[in-house]
């Protein structure tokens, strides 16, 4: 079987060999036997010469290929709240994740932490709920395979603005694609793009609920995009207008994602609250093909809208909680990363795949640094994961079928 061969958060070139495997092709890093590896110049030179021989038979036989429909897969996930190097640790079930994140064109998730270097600002909380990693981390998230990052949430302030800035140009640094922040409310309410599989993807990134007083762009200073709440239940008319202006500005040239990070979670934090669903059915009104959100760390169910997603809340894809065992419900500890694979630019399938994260940590003398790693959910915990998210979805007018440690849900 030949290697896959990856580009560090970027799309690969497929070459189809026969029906049931496929040549993947980049430049800078190999995924073999389970193991992470930077390409050498003899596995370039290697590459070559397996396309080369791939593709002998067609230009040897002047064979012609009929024309397929363009397939493209996006991936979304829970939060990524890091604060330890997920891919040093290396972790049993790691690279089945990893893997699972790469199979998309492009992955998306929100980043809910500051990334904390020498031109942040001083912190804005304390204790538990202080959230800080640094470029290790963002270099694992490149290794997971997430290309674009959503970075408005209610920890992008904990080292002020000029944390935030920071956050922001460390994830430029590592490569990401960013959206939800910025040196102005301009800059922060902007779709950022993202050239992938012939497509453009675009991301507009928005936080509602627990924003820090200050923490919010304005015209003239730097912050995040926040939705506000005028009252309870009710979303400031304004910035619901700047963001589906946003939305429909970015949607004449590129495939729309919408994060919302929300906190607005009323008394029940399990609740999808009915301003959110409507919200969330504008933005796709506006020509945004999918939505998801986190914030409630747990998962909420799925609603097709006008033949695009929304993904009410993806919960954690890694939950580095400083928060004492029990502080919680169970299903804090459960997620799904999803796989929206789409054909000639509509919704084909939505595939969902469960995952179980580690509430007491894999060393327990190290509890926070070994505790919320993902590992793909089998057995009992998938059904048990995804007979929930076919509940929860139900009740939104959404069928989600169940074939075997996978959920599937296909759009009318």
């Amino acid at each position: 079987m030949y290697p896959y061969i990856f580009n560090m958060g970027k799309p690969c070139s497929c070459i189809s060999l026969h029906s049931s495997r496929e040549l993947c092709v980049a430049k800078d890093v190999l995924v073999n036997c389970g193991k992470l590896t930077m390409a050498t110049p003899y596995d370039r030179q290697r590459r070559r010469f397996v396309i080369g021989m791939a593709m002998a038979p067609l230009l040897l036989c002047g064979a012609k290929r009929a024309p397929t429909a363009r397939v493209q897969t996006l991936t979304l996930t829970g939060q990524v709240l890091i604060a330890h190097d997920l891919c040093r640790a290396n972790y049993p079930g790691l690279t089945d994740v990893v893997a699972e994140v790469r199979r998309g064109d492009v992955a998306i998730t929100d980043l809910e932490t500051a990334i904390h270097t020498n031109t942040s600002g001083l912190p804005t909380r304390e204790g538990e709920f202080l959230h800080a990693a640094g470029m290790d981390e963002l270099h694992c998230l490149r290794t997971f395979g997430f290309a674009m990052l959503a970075l408005a949430n209610n920890h992008a302030w904990d080292f002020g603005s000029a944390g935030v800035l920071a956050t922001r140009r460390a994830a430029h640094d590592a490569g990401f694609v960013t959206a939800g922040s910025g040196r102005n409310l301009v800059e922060a309410n902007q779709a950022t793009r993202l050239a992938v599989a012939g497509q453009t993807v675009a991301l507009v990134s928005m936080a509602a609920g627990k924003i820090h007083d200050g923490a919010a762009a304005t015209a003239t200073k730097p912050g995040i995009n926040e939705l506000r709440l005028a009252s309870a239940g009710t979303p400031n008319e304004s910035d619901v207008e700047r963001i589906l202006a946003s939305i429909h500005a970015a949607a004449s040239t590129a495939q729309v994602v919408v994060c919302l990070h929300n906190h607005d979670w009323g008394d029940d934090m399990r609740i999808t609250r009915a301003w959110t669903r409507a919200f969330a059915r504008k933005c796709i009104e506006a020509g945004a093909g999918a939505f998801f959100a986190h914030g409630a760390p747990l998962l909420h169910g799925i609603e097709i809208h006008r033949g695009a997603p929304i993904l009410y809340c993806l919960g954690s894809l890694i939950f580095h909680s400083r928060t004492a065992p029990g502080y919680y419900p169970p299903e804090v500890w459960e997620s799904v990363i999803a796989h929206l694979h789409y054909q000639d630019n509509h919704l084909h399938q939505l595939e969902l795949v469960p995952i179980v994260l580690n509430e007491i940590g894999d060393d327990v003398m190290h509890q926070n640094e070994t505790r919320g790693r993902p590992r793909i959910a089998t057995g009992e915990d998938a059904q048990r994961i995804l007979t929930r998210l076919q509940g929860l979805s139900a009740t939104l007018g959404t069928q989600l079928r169940i074939a075997g440690e996978r959920g599937w849900i296909s759009p009318m």
